[in-house]
């Protein structure tokens, strides 16, 4: 659920502004309303932190890479807690500044490949030339003997007269290079000397190639204090937000400067306006407390028993935060998303590889931190989910259901189970019928409970009407769907679902601009939307639709993993066979369930944020709660 907030106003006396955020600060429960503004400490601290940030970009690319040790061997970078090197670093002389030295090392490097892109092009230019001393030519112009150098086209060198005294120095397809005695070649742009010769430039390459080695080895030794960085970014942020907070408080105007007042406003969720109001009572701050008005933005603070929460580490991957007027889908997107993942990997072989690889790393994180992550928690879910769909429907590594043991058939329930007393092929198409069949009535189950959360929403205004008619149009057009998509003969439209359908849409036109006011205005405000209505409502139909993908790539993963199959059993018997064939399986299967995880991606993460978030009329717009605090005041106890 997401949780109420109270819209909080503190005034505090202008000269016990920073003393009273050390205190709010320590409640650690008021998320800041922020305004724009600035000072020149806030700017160093951002200057600050955008080197620090750029540090540790660097820096990233190189932790845990290996350096070579006086024996030449390669050894892992050494690890230590970042504690341990800022006292290291700390005793060096003069004390190192890690950000520094990562960036002034940059700089280094950038400015030698640049020197060393200059110095290629300008070899490439003049190698043709072969090996020459610009200096040498100098000197001989100085000396009254001027040698100019031409790259001329073998059509202009062609029709030099007797004049012009060249001595020709190499040739190609297209060019002569040339060397002008004493007069310049008119209309001619003689080739601008190199300020070093062939010889020196490759030296000066080769310098700077090692000099960029050097800077390379430099990196993997500094690549430890990437978590001293990052340690410094913790309280480097916070000075920031504080120092935001300070700089935001508006202050009284014209007021003597021992009786000036400032404040300051920001949320707080419901269950903890106590907390502020004993703040307030102990600091003597004033406190208004009200709830948010329809201008406000509030945070947004999403609570849930441990179940649903394990919805949240994918919520975080995708960056997606409901509104605060926005609803909580965590329960629903958990459950759709665990059927959807189920019914895209298809297996419940792949399912037991997924549990496993799951307890393994939930085993690993309990013994290391002593506790299981969500997202560890959330993918075993995943698999389990995907060996229960595998089992109902028979499909174990894509081996034929009549190929696999009793008790692994008798799991397969019937819908799902081909009947013998059929062709194979007809069999075979009947449950993909069936499976096609599931995906329409999930599809239409989801839109209509989003529609069903709009009701609850709406009522008791008179627009509650107007998605009442939207959930009976889904139902009319899910009937629709069946007759056009799978068998027009099976599935006949039946009258009451162009009832609904009409009915629903005319229902919406009626009732979806009843917010107050003349009835039959709103009616005329809702037929002025016609053409947006009617192509939602042809979205509708188009929606129920795409959730045939979750059969299309279920489908295709089980073909996939079916020709890996006869690939390997294709293999001549014998030893070939074992050692040919297993690595086939392999590599196949785990190819399958690489392009499965992306399917899952593309296709299972969008029908919950577009299909079913569509209809509910989100759109995601919310930012997280995240109170002014001390953010590491686990880190200072300890």
């Amino acid at each position: 659920m997401i949780v109420p907030m109270k819209k909080v106003s503190l005034v505090v006396m202008d000269k016990d502004r920073e003393g009273s955020l050390e205190k709010l600060r320590e409640l650690g429960v008021v998320h800041l309303q922020n305004r724009q503004a600035s000072s020149d400490r806030l700017t160093k601290l951002l200057e600050q932190k955008a080197k620090s940030d750029s540090a540790i970009g660097i820096l990233r690319s190189y932790s845990g890479s290996k350096t070579k040790n006086k024996n030449g061997a390669e050894t892992p970078a050494a690890e230590k807690p970042a504690a341990e090197y800022s006292v290291e670093w700390a005793n060096e002389t003069p004390p190192a500044d890690p950000v520094s030295q990562v960036l002034g090392l940059a700089d280094e490097r950038k400015n030698l490949q640049e020197q060393m892109v200059s110095e290629i092009k300008e070899l490439s230019r003049i190698e043709k030339w072969g090996e020459f001393n610009p200096k040498s030519i100098q000197e001989l112009s100085d000396q009254g003997l001027s040698l100019i150098p031409y790259e001329l086209p073998r059509k202009t060198y062609e029709s030099l007269g007797d004049d012009h005294k060249v001595i020709v120095l190499g040739k190609d397809k297209s060019l002569v290079y040339c060397v002008a005695l004493d007069e310049p070649i008119p209309g001619e742009v003689p080739l601008v000397l190199p300020e070093k010769s062939i010889a020196e430039f490759n030296i000066s390459i080769a310098e700077k190639r090692d000099q960029l080695a050097d800077i390379e080895r430099q990196f993997e030794k500094l690549a430890p204090k990437k978590a001293v960085i990052e340690a410094g970014l913790v309280p480097l942020l916070q000075d920031i937000e504080f120092e935001t907070a300070k700089v935001g408080m508006e202050v009284t105007d014209d007021t003597p400067a021992e009786y000036a007042v400032s404040w300051i406003s920001g949320f707080v969720p419901q269950d903890l306006l106590g907390v502020v109001k004993r703040g307030a009572a102990e600091n003597g701050w004033a406190l208004i407390a009200d709830d948010p008005d329809e201008e406000d933005n509030p945070p947004t603070l999403v609570k849930n028993n441990k179940f649903v929460s394990l919805i949240q580490p994918l919520f975080n991957l995708l960056g997606t935060t409901p509104g605060y007027r926005e609803y909580d889908i965590s329960l629903s997107y958990l459950l759709f998303f665990c059927l959807f993942f189920a019914m895209i990997f298809g297996d419940a072989g792949y399912g037991i590889i997924l549990l496993a690889a799951s307890v393994i790393f939930g085993v690993r994180s309990k013994k290391k931190n002593g506790t299981v992550p969500d997202a560890v928690l959330l993918f075993g879910l995943l698999s389990i989910s995907t060996i229960v769909w595998g089992s109902i429907t028979g499909s174990w590594f894509a081996i034929p259901t009549e190929n696999l043991p009793g008790f692994m058939q008798a799991m397969v329930i019937p819908p799902f189970r081909p009947d013998p007393n059929l062709d194979p092929k007809v069999a075979e198409n009947l449950v993909q019928q069936n499976i096609k069949h599931m995906c329409f009535i999930v599809g239409t189950i989801q839109i209509v409970l989003a529609h069903a959360k709009n009701i609850k929403r709406e009522f008791p205004a008179l627009t509650f009407i107007a998605q009442l008619g939207w959930l009976c149009m889904v139902v009319g057009l899910y009937f629709l769907v069946l007759n056009l998509v799978l068998d027009r003969t099976a599935f006949p439209v039946p009258q009451f679902a162009l009832y609904l359908i009409f009915g629903g849409l005319g229902a919406f036109f009626i009732f979806s601009e009843q917010k107050g006011g003349n009835f039959f205005k709103n009616v005329g405000k809702s037929f002025a939307n016609f053409l947006p209505t009617f192509l939602d409502a042809v979205s509708s139909f188009s929606d129920i639709i795409s959730y045939i993908r979750l059969f299309a790539v279920g489908l295709a993963g089980a073909a996939i993993a079916s020709s890996f199959n006869n690939m390997a059993m294709g293999m001549p018997e014998g030893p070939v066979r074992i050692i040919a064939g297993g690595l086939i399986l392999i590599a196949g299967h785990g190819l399958n369930l690489a392009m499965n995880a992306l399917s899952v991606v593309v296709h299972g993460v969008r029908l919950n944020l577009l299909e079913y978030a569509g209809h509910l009329g989100m759109e995601w717009s919310g930012h997280t709660y995240s109170p002014f605090a001390v953010k590491d005041k686990g880190e200072k106890k300890d």
